[in-house]
């Protein structure tokens, strides 16, 4: 199946799957507007990848300066690119991530 079609499938549920690492779950309460949930979720993880899904979520706040630490966390440059384009990044490199489990 094509990241993209699952990118689909998996954020037009109505509730996160039991099988979603904390990563995706947090980025699932993103999509689904609840940024509160998504960084209670996250801010307490200290994999790469939750550094990364972290540092979206305060960039998209705009909180710049803590976003440039949590992607510097990440070990990912921090770029101005569109929201959209980057949630799909995290959201393509998560669900391969879980795939694997």
């Amino acid at each position: 199946m094509k990241l993209e079609n699952e990118i689909d499938r998996i954020f037009m549920t109505d509730a996160p799957s039991s099988d979603f690492s904390k990563e995706l779950e947090s980025l699932w309460y993103d999509y689904k507007g609840n940024w509160d949930m998504a960084h209670n979720i996250v801010q307490n993880l200290s994999s790469q990848n939750a550094a990364w899904v972290h540092a979206y979520l305060h960039r998209k706040e705009g909180d710049i300066w803590n976003a440039q630490y949590w992607y510097s966390r990440a070990g990912k440059q921090f770029l101005e690119m569109d929201f959209e384009a980057e949630f799909e990044s995290i959201a393509m490199q998560l669900i391969a991530d879980n795939q694997k489990k």
